[in-house]
Parts: C-alpha cells; structure tokens; sequence
C-alpha cells in the first residue's frame, strides 16, 4: 500500500474513533499514529523513537507560548483588562461591527506572532467580547483566527514569509505588497463574509478557560496600561524582527536582547510580569489571588497540551515514513504551471505533515529551481506557496485541535469552520497571485 493510501486509511481511522467509537482526542489521535507507523513497516523501537521524538519537538516549541499565553490572558481577564479594552472596541466599533474589530487587532498581532502564540494572546478577548455583546463565540473567533493565518501566508515581517522569501532571494517589501493586494479581499471574504454563514454552530468551551466572574467588577485599569500588556508580545517581536532582519543588527548585546526580547515565550514572559507590576501590584491586586486564578487556567488547557503533542507525534510519524519524501518525488517532474505547482505541492505537504510552516519551507525547497529556470517573479512565488501551506487544515494540525478544543467545537463542526475557512483562504490566495500574475 501506498505511503498516501495509508495517510487516508489512517485519518478515516482517527475521525471513526472520535465521532463513532467516542475516543478522547488524544488517544485516538496516537492509535492513528501507531497504525500509520505499523502498517508502514516501522519497527516497534523505530516507532516509539519517532513517537517521542514528534510529541517532544511539538511541545519543546509551543509549550512555553501555551503555558505563559494562558497565564497572560488570565491575567488580563482577572485584573480586568480584557473588559476595558473591550468596552473601548464595542464602543467605538459598536456591537455590529465587533468582528471587525477583532478582525483588525488580530490582523496587527499576527504580523509579528506565529498563529499558535497569537491565538493564544487573543483568545481571551474573544471570550470577553462574546460575553458582553451576546455574539456567538465561533462567529468571533473565526473572525480573529483569519487574520493570523492570512498574515501566517502571505506577509513580511512575518518569519514564515520572511524565510521562503530568503530561499527564493524575492524582495520582501515587494512580497508585502502584493502580499497586502491579496490579503485585502481575503480578509473580506474569510473573517468578515464567511462567519455570517456559520453563526447557529454551538460552541462548549472547557469550564475554567475564561472566568465570566472577573467581568461583573467595574474596577478596572486604566485603557492604555491593558492595552500596553495586551500587545506587548507584539511590539517586542515587531522590535526584534526590524532589528535583526531590516537593520541587521548581528552582533553585540544589542543583538542579544533582540534574539532574547524575539522569542516567543521569553516576551509572553516579559509581559506576564509587567502584567502583574501593571495591572496588578499597581492597582492593589494581590500577586497570589492572580497566580492562583492563572494556574486554574492552565489546568484547563491540560487536555489541550495533550492533544497537541499527539499531533506533534503524527506528524513525525509521517515525516520518517516518508510520506511528505513520497510526495514529493511525484511532483519533481510535473508539468503544471510553476506558481500552480507551488501552490499544489505546499497544499499536498500541508495535507500530509499538518504543519504550515514545515509545507511552506519543505516547498519552497522542491519547487526553488522553477524560479530561476523558468523566469517566475520569486515574490509571487513566495506568496503562492504561503497559500498552498493554509490549505485543508485537518487532524494532524496543532492550530485545528487548538480551535476545537479552546472554542468547544464537536469534529464535524471544526471541519465545517475551520477547515473550511483555512481552504478558502488558501485558494483565493493563489486566485489572487494568479491575477497578479498578468500585470506584474
């Protein structure tokens, strides 16, 4: 049997054990895992090596955003802060324009946030939204998640973007431009169009995630201080990735800090304890009240960190099997049109490793000889195989599992919202650099 054959038996597999056979997700995602590496010919040690391998690295790179993204946004929601800047985005945007308003935050942190790390510092100001305009939370959430997998695909300073535009030499400010003539109507159509149709979908967040108590207090600090916290990742990751990668700044302790202050987890930290100086010291809070409501909080994403490093785990899975290499290989000799074919071999990666970021490269790699070989503009091409890397987000993506479980999703549901929008995204991406294509 083919190394594809068996990827779909294995995720026809997975989807029987949740919705039929009512497995946690976590445990049928590693039966799923086990029977893609057994029927594959993995040995047992070779199977159990890559099992550990897969959960280890997933969690090695997202556990400190998880656990300190959570304690952050349980910070802001105890102290308050998530109201205040609520309360200032409903009135100024009004009820009827909330998705708007969390379209255009998101949009400003996921230029500097991997989608992981921004979900999680946004999130609780869905929750907060959601709860004081009585708008259903998948028709928001939806809204917010958009834009960090449009910024994800398509724009510089990114550092998805930023790196297959290295591998291909394109000029990133023109990748940001025609980065941003795409986004534009994508942005319309996925985060302002697409939750419209999708509002009746239910949604059962875990208990303990987001505490509806914090909002009835009306003692809340001050606007620009939540804010300041809210977007401090942001600005630290805006700050390293203009000095190191426009500036290149390489050497000295300057360079240091901006490595150290650019890291995902190290400026959550760095927020966590302005936070708690800021929003909390400050304004009489007690440190051990907010230190104790933040560990109830990452008590209830425990599942979540499960699920998670199961995913990590399938996805090493199919990576050592050879699946993505199986894949790969078919498309060498293709004849398509190139930037068609970038987009086709980034979907077909993105469908087999689950992660963006690894099609995304693992493209760029396999279709960077097309570029100089048959004269096509590098920019357009970074740009295409950023929207073949959004397609079909299914089981073995963490950012899937992590909208399912932070929302309160069934399976079918994700499918129907997630998925689906991660693929309109995708193709009305490579629509647009197509377009793009006839006049640049």
């Amino acid at each position: 049997m083919s190394p594809v054959l068996i990827l779909l038996s294995g995720i026809v597999l997975l989807l029987c054990l949740i919705s039929i056979a009512k497995l946690n997700a976590f445990i049928s995602i590693l039966i799923a895992t086990l029977f893609i590496g057994i029927t594959n010919g993995l040995s047992a040690a070779q199977l159990l090596s890559t099992i550990s391998k897969g959960a280890g690295d997933m969690l090695g790179s997202v556990i400190m955003v998880l656990g300190l993204g959570v304690v952050l946004g349980s910070i802001l929601t105890e102290t308050g802060a998530t109201k205040q800047i609520s309360n200032r985005l409903l009135r100024v945007f009004g009820i009827k324009y909330a998705k708007l308003a969390l379209a255009i935050t998101s949009f400003c942190v996921g230029l500097a946030l991997f989608y992981n790390a921004g979900f999680i510092v946004l999130i609780p100001l869905v929750f907060t939204v959601a709860y004081q305009s009585g708008l259903p939370l998948v028709y928001l959430a939806i809204a917010m998640a958009v834009p960090l997998s449009v910024t994800h695909g398509f724009l510089p300073p990114h550092p998805g973007p930023v790196v297959i535009a290295g591998v291909f030499h394109a000029d990133v400010g023109k990748t940001l431009l025609y980065g941003l003539m795409i986004s534009i109507p994508v942005l319309w159509v996925a985060a302002h169009f697409f939750p419209e149709w999708i509002k009746k979908v239910k949604s059962q967040p875990p208990k303990g995630i987001f505490n509806e108590e914090a909002l009835q207090t009306d003692d809340l600090p001050p606007f620009y201080a939540s804010l300041f916290i809210a977007l401090l990742p942001v600005l630290l990751l805006t700050i390293s990735t203009v000095g190191i990668h426009i500036l290149k700044i390489e050497q000295g302790l300057l360079s240091d800090a901006l490595i150290f202050v650019g890291d995902p987890g190290m400026s959550l930290l760095i927020a966590v304890l302005l936070g708690i100086l800021l929003l909390g010291v400050k304004e009489g809070k007690s440190t051990a009240v907010l230190m104790d409501k933040a560990g109830g909080a990452v008590n209830a994403i425990a599942s979540i960190i499960l699920i998670i490093a199961a995913g990590g785990a399938l996805k090493q899975i199919l990576v050592d099997t050879g699946t993505a290499e199986y894949i790969t290989q078919y498309f060498k000799n293709s004849s398509l049109p190139p930037l068609v074919l970038g987009w086709l071999v980034a979907t077909a990666l993105r469908i087999a490793i689950g992660s963006a970021t690894v099609a995304g490269l693992t493209a760029s790699g396999i279709v960077q000889p097309l570029v100089a070989s048959m004269h096509v503009k590098p920019e357009l091409m970074v740009l295409a195989i950023g929207a073949g890397s959004l397609m079909c987000s299914h089981v073995n993506d963490t950012g899937f599992w992590m909208f399912k479980e932070y929302i309160g999703l069934s399976l079918k549901d994700t499918f129907k919202t997630w998925t689906v929008v991660e693929s309109l995204i995708g193709m009305m991406g490579l629509v647009g650099v197509l377009v793009l294509d006839l006049f640049v």
